[in-house]
């Protein structure tokens, strides 16, 4: 088996086996894509119109990497329904209609979520009736996936809905309106409603902080276990997890055979699998971005190694392409004092390929087949 143990931290990344230089350092013009389609998976970005329609060295780069892309924000609620019943989505549909110009798959990111919502959402479910509350959720999946159908092949249904440090018992996410609205049926509610809406598209439930050797990640590993023994148990129509992948190898460890028994329960469900937000926060790193680079490369590497030895696996997507628009960049708690750019993602601010480019592609070559699931 390709697993090995890997602790995080200057020493061990170091330690790790070289990566063979990238395609683009070699003569070759491959993207990614091309590594993932060896096996059978896809790879893929999210990306945000105004890129496509402003930056023709990102569309080029996203044209040659992604066979999968996704909305960054625009099809969340916040962006898509500004007011009650009025919607526009002109954002994606900028992007659906790159991808399937370019013959590319999409994602739809997110019917669901507790956060990214417009100001009016609140207020109207804590002054609505039960069944005023649950139209008030369902109406944007039968907007959003009735636009799209035969377009989306897969819908974050459900987004980010553990969060153990809330204090429940369960570890389930107090501090949000649907749960407030609904208790946790509103995920029962949504899957269901998916599916009766559209039953072809892969219905996924997302969360992040379940990929790190550590007691926070391990909490959130718990309580998505027991959120999907209540939800199999109560025959809910979940297709797939989705394991965002936000690494944070200098604030914590990464054990690999810890993360390997974790995606075998997760399968064992019989659900797919997806890596659907992968990028690396880089800051704590060294100064040297050459070396951080190699070390970003490293944990990444160990990462992706364990994730695509599980057959389940269909697909990496990071969340974006390019440092030149990384959201880690911008947040607090991971951007660089000094302004320079995160450096967490395959491409750099100018578009050149970079030690996490090969990290991903060598991973992908050492893949075994994708166990065939769902459309």
């Amino acid at each position: 088996m390709r697993r090995r143990e890997f602790l995080a931290g200057a020493a061990a990344l170091s330690a790790c086996s070289p990566i063979q230089p990238s395609a683009a350092q070699v003569g070759g013009t491959a993207g990614l894509s091309a590594h993932a389609r060896k096996s059978g998976r896809y790879f893929g970005a999210a990306i945000k119109s105004r890129q496509l329609r402003e930056d023709p060295d990102f569309t080029a780069a996203v044209a040659r990497e992604c066979d999968m892309v996704v909305q960054e924000y625009e099809l969340k609620r916040g962006t898509t329904e500004p007011k009650p019943g009025k919607y526009d989505f002109s954002g994606a549909d900028q992007i659906i209609a790159f991808a399937q110009q370019h013959g590319m798959r999409a994602r739809g990111h997110a019917l669901v979520w507790y956060a990214a919502q417009p100001p009016w959402l609140e207020p109207a479910l804590k002054a609505a009736g039960r069944a005023e509350r649950e139209t008030l959720m369902t109406s944007y999946i039968d907007t959003a996936m009735r636009r799209y159908a035969g377009k989306i092949r897969e819908w974050d249904v459900v987004n980010e809905a553990i969060e153990p440090n809330d204090g429940r018992a369960d570890g389930m996410r107090a501090k949000s309106m649907w749960m407030d609205a609904l208790g946790e049926d509103y995920i029962d509610i949504a899957f269901h409603h998916a599916r009766e809406v559209d039953p072809r598209p892969m219905r996924f439930l997302t969360d992040f902080g379940i990929e790190h050797d550590s007691p926070r990640c391990e909490r959130r590993r718990t309580a998505l276990l027991k959120l999907l023994d209540r939800l199999m148990a109560r025959n809910v129509p979940v297709d797939a997890v989705g394991i965002q992948g936000h690494l944070k190898p200098y604030r914590e460890g990464f054990n690999q055979a810890l993360f390997a028994r974790f995606l075998e329960q997760l399968s064992g469900y019989g659900l797919a699998l997806s890596i659907t937000e992968f990028d690396v926060a880089d800051r704590g790193g060294p100064p040297n971005p050459d070396k951080r680079d190699k070390e970003v490369a490293s944990v990444a590497k160990a990462f992706l190694d364990v994730a695509l030895d599980n057959p389940a696996m269909r697909s990496v997507l990071c969340w974006g392409l390019s440092d030149r628009y990384s959201w880690l960049s911008s947040f607090k708690d991971y951007k660089w004092p000094d302004g320079q750019l995160s450096r967490g993602l395959p491409l750099d601010g100018g578009m050149r390929r970079k030690p996490l480019w090969d990290a991903i592609a060598a991973a992908f070559d050492a893949a075994p087949a994708m166990r065939s699931a769902g459309a």
